[in-house]
């Protein structure tokens, strides 16, 4: 029987995606800048700058369902929140942030999401 370690540097990294567009709406919808590669069932964390507006949604995990390889929802009520904007500055302040959506986790029995297993077998 093998037996399997984890890799102290895994190979497999949540793929953070920026994002370019959410609505006002419910379900809000996320659009991200170029294909997301997400699956339905994946739990995320969205990080907006505070010149990108809707700050209300700033910090919100939650579990996602996917529309198109560019847009998936959350399930907040976002139609009251103040609308997300694009900064015209180059870069936007501070430091050149931007909007993100980060992989935290996934809500399935099976792990779907992770591409590349990162236990080697050690015999």
């Amino acid at each position: 029987m093998p037996y399997y370690s984890a890799i102290t540097n895994p190979v497999y990294k949540p793929a953070v995606r920026d994002i370019s567009a959410i609505t006002q709406s419910l379900p809000a919808t996320v659009t991200t800048s170029f294909e997301h590669s997400y699956l339905t069932g994946l739990i995320i964390r969205l990080y907006i700058p505070f010149d990108y507006g809707m700050q209300q949604i700033n910090g919100f995990q939650g579990t996602i369902t996917v529309t198109s390889s560019t847009e998936f929802t959350i399930d907040v009520d976002s139609t009251f929140f103040d609308a997300f904007v694009i900064p015209t500055e180059t870069p936007p302040q501070p430091l050149g942030q931007v909007a993100q959506v980060v992989p935290i986790g996934e809500d399935a029995s099976i792990l779907t999401q992770s591409l590349v297993n990162v236990l080697t077998p050690q015999f």
